[in-house]
């Protein structure tokens, strides 16, 4: 029987989702595995004895709940800024004139294509120069100038709002600053919770720059993992490493479901005119 294009399409999308699900699967099962399993050969597939106690030794074995504290705090520090900037930011390039705007706006983009490790080390050297290794304040100086992406994000959404609505506020007496926090701003909900979303993932799961900025007191919960779960031999602990990273990865699924309504439209409604 000859297969529709419907149930190839069906098909081949099945088979990307189990491909891309299969490593979260893999570390789901590890994590419930007895050590003497990680080692066994031939390898066991499954636990044969689940072991739940795994993700209590994650969370004991060191101050988990710290480094989880150091990254919530530099995440939401990040997200917060980094979303107002971006939205003020994309609200001069839509609606504001100036000379050179879009020479600037495509200067904008172009950064997107640079790599971060090519900044690696000139970040370090300025950071060092002035004092501030070791101290949140990278992260609030990087949340104040905004990310290019969101600021595109923000750009292309307000550049579809109805001019009468700007209009109409100049003649109540309105500023540019008042437009944007009264009316403009409340109304582009859905790219802040998209603004939100991309901004704290990227924070929370990044570990060049908490590895090259701080150090092991006030280290992020990316850097700790994987270096906290060792045997007394300094070997790795992978199913610990598993449960951990588990446990890691459920702020992020949280604040997605709490914005997801607000991501797909932000997506949605920021597309390019």
């Amino acid at each position: 029987m000859v297969l529709s294009r419907r149930s190839v399409v069906y098909m081949l999308l099945v088979s990307i989702l189990v491909l891309m699900l299969s490593p979260f699967a893999w570390i789901a099962i590890t994590a419930f595995k007895d050590p003497s399993e990680l080692r066994a050969v031939p390898i066991h597939w499954w636990p044969h004895l689940p072991r739940p106690e795994n993700f209590v030794d994650a969370l004991t074995t060191w101050d988990y709940l710290g480094y989880a504290r150091n990254s919530l705090t530099i995440a939401v520090i990040y997200s917060v800024l980094a979303t107002l900037a971006s939205a003020w930011a994309g609200y001069g390039f839509a609606r504001l004139d100036a000379p050179g705007k879009r020479v600037i706006f495509g200067v904008l983009l172009s950064t997107m294509m640079l790599p971060q490790v090519m900044t690696l080390i000139p970040t370090y050297l300025l950071f060092g120069k002035i004092g501030l290794l070791n101290t949140y304040m990278p992260w609030v100086l990087w949340g104040l100038a905004g990310a290019p992406y969101l600021i595109f994000l923000f750009r292309q959404f307000f550049t579809n709002m109805p001019k009468e609505l700007e209009e109409a506020a100049i003649v109540d007496g309105c500023g540019q600053i008042r437009i944007f926090w009264r009316i403009f701003l409340p109304q582009s909900w859905p790219v802040i919770a998209t603004s939100l979303i991309l901004s704290f993932s990227w924070t929370w799961g990044d570990w060049i720059a908490p590895a090259l900025l701080l150090d092991t007191g006030r280290t992020t919960l990316a850097v700790q993992l994987t270096v906290g779960y060792q045997n007394a031999h300094g070997g790795q602990l992978n199913n610990l490493v598993a449960a951990g990273t588990l446990i890691y990865v459920v702020p992020v699924l949280v604040l997605f479901l709490i914005l997801q309504r607000g991501f797909v439209a932000g997506i949605s409604t920021s597309g390019l005119k």
